[in-house]
């Protein structure tokens, strides 16, 4: 399956989340999109309620199906707990790091710097936006690429940058300390459905 590129805020309302983290989505309309949205209350199946949660979680980081199972049979791999394996690696991908340390506005505008080779890892230029960063390397913008507008303007209405990440402003760069904890991420989804989806 593709990457959707549909309506953003339609698709949020219909999963119920707020896809850009700014719940501009759901302020006015906080109910499913359609002529029937504001009454609607369908009762979902099991079955659905881990369809939601496993497509709630794809649309946030804006993966594609393919790369979305691929990464979950990496986390099941893993030692620990799947569920909260995956929401680490996920939160681990450049792209994502990027959108973190607010050099883009959104995770498809991240992932869209990365891919142009605006973003380096290490001093390095990486151009792949599912690059798995590590604990310790360091996230930079380009020399050459420290005058975008997009990235200046991102850094000027940047809100917060999460305690596992520490910026440094004046060289326009960011370092991956630690892995985040569970609850340092989005308590909006139910890792432990999507964990039951693929297991069926």
């Amino acid at each position: 399956m593709a990457r959707y590129t549909g309506p953003k805020f339609k698709l949020s309302r219909r999963l119920g989340i707020s896809l850009s983290g700014t719940g501009k989505e759901l302020s006015k309309r906080p109910f499913p999109p359609g002529q029937h949205g504001p009454g609607q209350k369908k009762k979902l199946s099991g079955y659905g309620v881990q369809l939601q949660e496993k497509q709630k979680l794809r649309h946030m980081y804006g993966l594609n199906e393919k790369q979305f199972r691929n990464l979950f049979d990496k986390a099941s791999n893993m030692k620990g707990i799947s569920g909260e394996n995956f929401m680490i690696l996920l939160e681990s991908r450049l792209d994502n790091l990027v959108y973190r340390l607010g050099f883009a506005n959104s995770r498809a505008g991240a992932r869209q710097l990365v891919a142009h080779g605006h973003i380096t890892v290490n001093g390095k230029k990486v151009d792949i936006p599912s690059y798995l960063v590590n604990t310790g390397d360091v996230i930079g913008v380009r020399e050459r690429s420290r005058g975008l507008a997009v990235i200046k303007e991102a850094i000027e209405g940047r809100h917060h940058v999460p305690a596992y990440l520490d910026f440094n402003a004046q060289g326009l760069e960011g370092k991956y300390v630690r892995q985040p904890e569970r609850a340092e991420l989005s308590q909006e989804i139910d890792e432990k459905q999507i964990v039951e989806f693929y297991s069926r």
